[in-house]
């Protein structure tokens, strides 16, 4: 792995202690698996815009080469696979990878899992259409100099989408009290609200990371419905942002 990384190891700690979880939707990822339909709406909607893709096809994203960062146990690589794109996952956390590289054998598909980061990546020269970077910005040292490796790992006109948390009262509410302590869907300490990123600040690490900023929605849960949508204007506890590298 590279000697330079935004690679923080208390943050790696927490994920390797929970790798084993992955896919039991009643687990310490249960939050994801509720999200993840709603993600992955967001996701499809996205590539298949920028790269003119039919999502009624069988095979959409097939030619496409996508990387999964921070892929943790698969959850939306495997979907990626199953719509045809050419799949690198990676996670900085060593424990998700077997676990994902299991998961996808039994699933039937192939998928290219590696314990790795995205600086390492970059410096390799390795280079994609898509970047999914969801749930991982607020958990790096050093936002700016990661986004710049994810910039580097983009050809000209690839797209990235990143996730992540807002940071004000309410994501604090929310996001931590709620989910850690409340409704324990996360062990306690998961998130730093500090770390919380806001959309214009990460839209301003974005465009200095030399990509250009096309889209913000968020992700809304609706307690009464007990799920999750996307909402084009309350970006308030977490959000997804679209970008693309010009060519």
């Amino acid at each position: 792995m590279n000697a330079q990384t935004t690679v923080e190891a208390g943050e790696i700690e927490k994920f390797q202690a929970m790798a084993e979880e992955w896919w039991d939707e009643n687990g310490k990822f249960k939050p994801l698996h509720m999200l993840n339909p709603t993600r992955l709406e967001y996701i499809t909607q996205q590539i298949a815009a920028e790269f003119g893709r039919d999502l009624t096809a069988e095979r959409p994203f097939e030619g496409l080469r996508l990387l999964d960062i921070g892929c943790g146990g698969g959850l939306l690589s495997e979907p990626m696979a199953r719509l045809g794109a050419d799949v690198v996952g990676a996670d900085a956390a060593e424990r998700n990878i077997p676990v994902a590289r299991v998961h996808a054998e039994q699933s039937g598909l192939q998928i290219d899992y590696r314990h790795t980061t995205a600086e390492a990546l970059a410096e390799a020269g390795e280079q994609f259409d898509v970047v999914l970077n969801m749930e991982v910005v607020e958990h790096v040292a050093d936002p700016a100099l990661y986004l710049r490796a994810c910039q580097e790992l983009l050809k000209p006109g690839g797209l990235m989408i990143c996730s992540t948390l807002n940071r004000n009262p309410k994501s604090f509410l929310f996001a931590i009290i709620g989910a850690e302590y409340v409704m324990r869907w996360l062990p306690k300490g998961t998130h730093e609200h500090s770390k919380f990123i806001t959309p214009d600040e990460l839209f301003a690490l974005i465009e200095g990371a030399g990509l250009n900023p096309v889209d913000r929605t968020g992700f809304t849960f609706n307690f009464a419905k007990w799920d999750w949508s996307l909402s084009d204007r309350d970006l308030s506890v977490n959000y997804v942002t679209s970008s693309i590298k010009p060519r």
